[in-house]
């Protein structure tokens, strides 16, 4: 028995060895220095220099959580800030630390999966956003404070909202569009306003259209109306009144409406093309998105996974 196991011992011994020296032959890939991403197209992502006041703001988040780093607030700001650099690597690792302090506070989780899509991390992200709806089961819903505010300075969105938002979103990237859809239909259950509504309803309606499910699209579209109240999500608003037809294609394609047009709207309107069965047409507005530097944004990034799964040679 004892020579079986020195003999056991001496073949994991030589095969441990081996593989160290096949690791040692053939290191893993690793980032290039200052690299957020790579895409799924296999380019590097790099961020793009911060402005002044951002870098402000940064500074003033560390300070305070260096001097409170007991308070969860002041984690999830200095995370936040530094996301807002573009330093979305360095904000998971704020995050995990966050994680590892508070391990029931549903915004960790929320704050580090939403990163996690930024740099391409799909399943990850995916991960994160199912263990905060654990979290947030039974509890109150929160507002969730703006970090660039709005015109009106009025926050629009929950702690709820967004985590289902962006669960959805991560299955959405994953082409899972049936946890997707039921991940959208959760988020449009914690509206709390026009803004809620509108973009829920945008990312339902591209669903249930990617489904092939057009009645159920059209359904969903019904209490979208021109009047409502929109404070930010504007271009989402006007998507779903063109998707009920009460405004015309030229709407968006106009250079005055299209020059303020930001990547999720380019992207639904190149997804309205690519379900609708225009694929030259789609592959043009994604090719377009791609061409810009706004690599972390949702619309870019949904171009992105079209584009490599459905156009890359």
């Amino acid at each position: 028995m004892k020579k079986l196991l020195i003999l056991l011992f001496g073949i994991l011994f030589i095969f441990s060895s081996c593989l160290k020296n096949a690791e040692k032959e053939n290191p893993a890939p690793s980032l290039p220095e200052g690299n957020q991403a790579i895409s799924l197209l296999g380019e590097a992502l790099y961020s793009s220099q911060p402005s002044e006041g951002d870098l402000e703001k940064y500074d003033s988040a560390k300070l305070e959580y260096e001097s409170n780093s007991g308070s969860a607030d002041a984690l999830i700001w200095y995370g936040r800030r530094t996301a807002y650099l573009g330093k979305y690597r360095e904000a998971i690792k704020i995050y995990t630390e966050g994680i590892n302090k508070f391990p029931e506070d549903a915004r960790m989780y929320r704050h580090r999966g939403h990163r996690y899509i930024s740099i391409r991390e799909f399943d990850n992200a995916i991960q994160d956003f199912e263990h905060a709806v654990t979290l947030i089961q039974g509890k109150e819903n929160e507002i969730e404070p703006d970090g660039r505010p709005n015109a009106r300075n009025i926050p629009v969105s929950t702690l709820h909202g967004n985590i289902w938002y962006h669960l959805g979103l991560a299955y959405y990237l994953k082409n899972d569009m049936e946890n997707a859809l039921k991940a959208y239909q959760n988020d449009i259950l914690t509206a709390q306003n026009d803004d809620n509504l509108a973009s829920a309803t945008h990312w339902l309606y591209m669903i249930l259209r990617r489904l092939g499910r057009e009645e159920e699209a059209n359904k969903v579209l019904e209490p979208i109306h021109a009047d409502m109240d929109i404070i930010e999500n504007m271009a989402y608003h006007k998507l779903c009144l063109f998707y009920k037809r009460e405004i015309p294609l030229d709407f968006l394609t106009d250079p005055e409406f299209s020059s303020i047009m930001n990547d999720a709207v380019a992207y639904g309107l190149g997804n309205w093309y690519f379900y609708n069965g225009s694929r030259d047409k789609a592959k043009e507005i994604f090719e377009k998105i791609l061409s810009t530097k706004s690599w972390a944004s949702f619309g870019f990034i949904a171009a992105e996974v079209d584009f490599a799964r459905d156009f890359k040679q």
